[in-house]
């Protein structure tokens, strides 16, 4: 518990003691009267008599437990916020007061302190398992010196290409490369898969990983701010700020609910009592029989405890806080409640293809040389070529060339998009790019492409076909189950867009089995087929794009959910979309919307439990068959039985050992 949420156990104990004393207390006998707190009595000899008035000592356990709500309902009224469940529950305790219910004002206050006492512990509890989860950034970084010795500073203050030190056991500060040592990283934090990373000399760490075994030396590469790690807790801490179609709702629906609740109250209170004055009581038929205007007044305070929308207020919003944190387990990235909501509704999902559905590492496979041209020169030209692209297609020919940027002189680079690049090597003019480069250079292809599984890459050098070399890209292990796990979840398309050829395409759409594939498409084309398949999307469904390139950035963004690779994806995919799975694994998106189902399906549970319940005691206020015992039920109860409720999205129902051996293989 919280210093606060102790000091309101104590007000509780405290107020429940007294009260408890001040039923067993016998009548107190004054000597003479006090002003407005005593009672007079005539004895049997005609004496008169004094004794303590019993609302006098009531008043003393209901000021303990209930003066910070009397005080926040008069603030909120001076600062125009009149209609909230303070000012609820203030009226109708001192109400009960009013009509010599002193006992049933305490009591009230009371069960509503430990409902709120109960509220903020499970809120807090919630906050807290979600605050774990993303405790993942180290408070210091050890910065090597040049002299060789470690000082432990703030890894804001760790510049780009400086030397940190991780020790076995500490947590990777900041993104880099190792340049000594190997060690097995523990990725649970990151990407929610328990299976470990192995790391050695030349690869790249991610912050926010642990380090098991060896000692690692790092280069950093990005400044802390832009770090992995950095971008994880912002896109965490800002999710709760785009809410959902239902918080909006629930946040709309107090607003008017709540005057509406008090004027019925008043109406439940003034009418009744008027009539009484024009009819006769004993004459008056079923439940109105007998009564007077104190009975009409108790029954409208009941009314506005009952009404108080606290369970909605505060079970819905954590609802989605709890799935947005349930998700982060699994690796998964939400940067709102609406995109949550939105993944639920989605009937089609559409992929980019290298990169999301393929590893994207891309493997030359075959060298064909033309005109004169060897298959080392025809390799290096494009290499060399190619040197300043970050186009998995480029770094594939650098591989496999590794000394392709020594001794050579390359000037004005220029990368087309969707074509390949163009670029000045050692004083010729060297092309590397696909059929359409080709054709708009004027260069007559002497073939046409025969590698439907691999793709092909056209060089040209001073207006010269060179020859051409093929890439292929092997389909990411599991990418077929997880387009099979989203059909089963109740995706109605599944659709794969990309720039590769149509033969290449159409083999990945075949062996994924997508229904529908578009191929040889530049960015813009992509936009255009998205704005397609958006028309035919029919009532409140929705659809996702999934990428991870930088020209996958104006998709993720036109889409109704923008869903970017984490690991291997640019900054500028992971910027555009809203929702990001860490391990690059597309099995994860049908556990995201396995996740945002079960948390919709908490929420409007919450919602038609609240409103039930509310509904029913409200009509039993009204007609005098519910009593205080009954309305505080009906607040304080359902509140605690929503928030319990929604603390079940942060428990994210783990796939099947059969599944995690398939995503594992």
């Amino acid at each position: 518990m919280s210093k606060k949420q102790k000091k309101m156990l104590t007000r509780i104990l405290a107020a429940t003691a007294l009260l408890i004393l001040v039923k067993l207390l016998p009548t107190i006998w004054l000597s003479s009267a006090l002003p407005l707190i005593s009672v007079s009595h005539i004895s049997a000899d005609g004496t008169p008599a004094f004794c303590l008035a019993r609302w006098v000592l009531f008043l003393i356990p209901y000021g303990i437990i209930g003066w910070d709500v009397l005080w926040r309902a008069i603030r909120n009224i001076f600062n125009g916020q009149v209609f909230d469940e303070n000012f609820l529950m203030a009226i109708a305790t001192v109400g009960a007061f009013a009509t010599s219910e002193y006992q049933e004002a305490v009591f009230v206050m009371l069960f509503y302190q430990v409902g709120e006492l109960f509220q903020s512990y499970a809120v807090g509890k919630s906050r807290q398992s979600i605050a774990a989860l993303m405790d993942i950034r180290p408070d210091t970084a050890n910065l090597e010196q040049e002299d060789g010795s470690l000082e432990e500073v703030d890894p804001e203050d760790v510049e780009v290409n400086s030397i940190i030190v991780v020790k076995p056991g500490e947590r990777i500060p900041l993104d880099g490369t190792v340049v000594e040592g190997s060690s097995v990283l523990d990725t649970a934090a990151l990407t929610g898969e328990s299976l470990p990373r192995d790391v050695t000399v030349g690869d790249s760490v991610l912050s926010g990983c642990v380090n098991t075994t060896g000692m690692l030396r790092i280069r950093v590469t990005t400044p802390c701010e832009e770090s992995t790690v950095s971008k994880i807790l912002e896109l965490v801490e800002n999710a709760s700020e785009k809410k959902s179609t239902s918080e909006q709702f629930i946040t709309r629906f107090a607003r008017y609910y709540t005057p509406c609740v008090v004027l019925a109250a008043a109406a439940l209170f003034l009418l009744p009592s008027l009539g009484l004055w024009f009819l006769n009581p004993a004459a008056l038929p079923g439940f109105l029989a007998g009564t007077v205007w104190t009975d009409w007044l108790h029954r409208a305070l009941i009314f506005l405890v009952i009404s108080c929308p606290c369970a909605l207020v505060i079970s819905v919003p954590l609802s989605f806080f709890g799935g947005i944190g349930g998700a982060s387990k699994c690796g998964i990235l939400v940067k709102g409640s609406d995109y949550l909501e939105m993944l639920a509704q989605t009937e089609t999902v559409v992929f980019d293809k290298t990169g999301t559905l393929t590893e994207g590492f891309f493997t030359v496979t075959d060298i064909l040389p033309q005109n004169g041209f060897t298959q080392e020169s025809l390799l290096s030209c494009a290499a060399q070529a190619e040197r300043w692209s970050d186009h998995p297609i480029s770094q594939s020919l650098r591989r496999a060339c590794p000394d392709s940027s020594e001794g050579h002189l390359v000037e004005e680079v220029q990368e087309l998009a969707g074509h390949g690049v163009q670029a000045t090597v050692d004083g010729r003019r060297v092309l590397v790019g696909n059929g359409r480069l080709m054709a708009q250079a004027g260069i007559v292809l002497p073939y046409t492409d025969t590698f439907p599984g691999g793709t092909v890459v056209h060089v040209a050098v001073d207006g010269t076909y060179a020859g051409s070399i093929v890439v292929s890209d092997k389909l990411k292990p599991g990418a077929a189950d997880a387009l099979a796990a989203l059909k089963a979840s109740g995706v109605k398309k599944t659709v794969m867009l990309t720039g590769d050829r149509q033969e290449a395409a159409e083999l990945a759409a075949r062996t994924l089995g997508v229904d529908e594939f578009h191929a040889e498409l530049l960015p813009g084309d992509k936009v255009e087929q998205l704005e397609l398949l958006l028309s035919q999307i029919s009532g409140q469904g929705k659809l996702a794009f999934v990428g991870d390139g930088i020209n996958d950035a104006p998709v993720l963004s036109r889409a109704d959910i923008g869903i970017a690779m984490g690991a291997m994806g640019s900054d500028a995919a992971i910027e555009a979309a809203d929702i990001v799975l860490m391990d690059d694994q597309p099995g994860k998106i049908a556990d995201a919307m396995r996740i945002s189902r079960k948390t919709l399906r908490i929420v409007r549970q919450n919602i038609v439990f609240a409103l039930g319940v509310k509904g029913l005691v409200l009509l039993l206020g009204a007609m005098g068959l519910a009593n205080m015992w009954m309305a505080v039920f009906a607040d304080v109860g359902v509140a605690v039985l929503a928030i319990l409720n929604a603390t079940r999205c942060l428990k994210v129902d783990r796939p099947s050992r059969a599944e995690e051996s398939l995503r594992e293989l």
